[in-house]
């Protein structure tokens, strides 16, 4: 590559393999084109909400609660982000970093246009169906919106 087609590419993750897997794509991305890799957490609020109602929390500790709730993901959120800096140490590679609140495939178009991203790299889970309708897809919704390619990466089959 003379060109470098992608200056900055970004990474969701959720703290999980498949993020790890994606990752592994943006750092070839990134190899070849010189490209920035970000990484992005995104701390859930509508899932922090249903905890704390689920929770059965009294109102007068509801805010309190809350905030703990909110900690907790963003401890997750930073144990994961570690993980990826690691694997980008060893490759000799830098990660931009960030955690934000809110719902994820919004949070991540957001951070995608305040950031000048040009390339996403997400993991799916390749459902299907009605399993795919029920759970969602976060990478789904992301991938009909978002004004920059997605490469997505599909977990290996078993």
């Amino acid at each position: 590559m003379t060109d470098a087609t992608y200056t900055r590419i970004l990474v969701p993750t959720d703290g999980s393999d498949l993020a790890l897997r994606a990752l592994g794509e943006a750092f070839t991305l990134a190899e070849l084109s010189g490209a920035t890799i970000h990484v992005l957490y995104v701390v859930d609020d509508t899932k922090v909400a249903e905890l704390a109602l689920d929770s059965g929390v009294e109102d007068v500790s509801f805010d309190a609660d809350v905030d703990q709730i909110f900690e907790r993901f963003e401890a997750i959120g930073e144990h994961a982000i570690e993980d990826l800096r690691d694997a980008a140490d060893e490759r000799g590679l830098e990660l931009t970093t960030a955690i934000r609140t809110g719902i994820p495939d919004e949070t991540i178009l957001s951070y995608v246009e305040e950031n000048g991203i040009d390339l996403l790299v997400m993991g799916t889970h390749g459902r299907r169906g009605v399993q795919r309708y029920l759970l969602g897809s976060t990478t789904e919704r992301v991938l009909r919106r978002a004004p920059v390619p997605v490469l997505t990466v599909r977990e290996k089959a078993a």
